[in-house]
């Protein structure tokens, strides 16, 4: 794999090349009909970018081709954007080779390359008004089994190369406490101290807060990331100066704004008081970016 190409590749544990042996086992489970048709002459496969878009994903793509004997060449490096119709990629080996990986390589890329286009867009209204803070995804993700199978980490690594934070990876990265967790413990308090026990020093605790003053409890009980969940507009922003005024000096949190934040709205949310907006449409309902694979004739 070209390290010029692929600037997150290191980041990946090796196990994601098993997940790429078990989507392909599923989606070739007996025979391969359409591979015995073209039979095994060596061939050169085209990737065309056919919409806008941020390339990403570039590490999972080889591995599909890997496994089955190909060889890639890109023509782009991981990150950069194109117009289409642009020549991504090319890639050599069989015939039935190529077009056995063809579907789950090009299922992939589509993905992380949106996640990572929009992640891309947010980032650049982010630099065009100056906002300090960081831009997060969230853990919706895909769940699910088989093809879906731990497909989260492909998301999350679209987020990183469009620029954004990848923000918690699982429940084990850190500790959201949100209306349900505060609900059985009967307070704020009581909840973050519960977790403060079993988390120690290394984890952070963030609390889900609906006002001004469960974010004053959450503080004062030494939460770490104060959410403000679906505060909009002025109310939102004011609120952020307000606990950040009140507490300079004597506690040390972030602010984080959740709920409703999309790439059409980001920029009403920007304050130099918030430090932190996570939007599950970073991943959520993402146009994915189209590719073709064409064997060159």
């Amino acid at each position: 794999m070209s390290e010029i190409n692929s600037i997150y590749a290191h980041l990946l544990s090796p196990s994601y090349k098993q997940e790429i042996s078990n989507w392909l086992k599923e989606d070739v489970p007996s025979f391969d009909y359409g591979g015995f048709v073209v039979g095994e002459a060596q061939e050169v496969a085209i990737l065309y970018g056919k919409s806008a878009g941020v390339v990403a994903g570039i590490p999972f793509f080889e591995e599909v081709f890997n496994q089955l004997e190909c060889r890639v060449e890109w023509n782009l490096k991981e990150g950069e954007e194109f117009e289409p119709i642009k020549e991504v990629a090319r890639v050599y080996g069989r015939a039935c080779n190529i077009l056995l990986g063809e579907r789950t390589a090009l299922n992939i890329l589509a993905r992380c390359s949106g996640i990572a286009t929009r992640s891309k867009k947010c980032i650049k209204l982010k630099e065009k008004c100056d906002f300090r803070g960081v831009i997060a995804g969230t853990r919706k993700t895909t769940p699910g089994n088989v093809f879906l199978e731990r497909f989260r980490i492909v998301e999350k690594y679209g987020m990183l190369v469009g620029g954004a934070d990848t923000h918690r990876m699982d429940l084990s990265s850190m500790i959201m406490l949100k209306d349900n967790h505060i609900w059985s413990q009967g307070s704020i308090k009581k909840a973050i101290g519960r977790a403060r026990k079993i988390g120690g020093f290394s984890l952070k605790i963030e609390v889900e807060c609906l006002s001004e003053q469960e974010a004053d409890e959450a503080i004062e009980a030494g939460a770490d990331i104060i959410m403000l969940d679906n505060m909009k507009g002025d109310s939102l922003k004011q609120t952020a100066k307000t606990l950040k005024q009140r507490w300079a000096g004597k506690r040390a949190f972030l602010i984080e704004s959740s709920g409703g934040i999309s790439e059409e709205n980001i920029v009403e949310y920007f304050s130099p008081d918030i430090d932190i907006l996570s939007m599950g449409s970073l991943s959520q309902g993402v146009p994915h970016v189209d590719f073709s694979l064409k064997i060159k004739k």
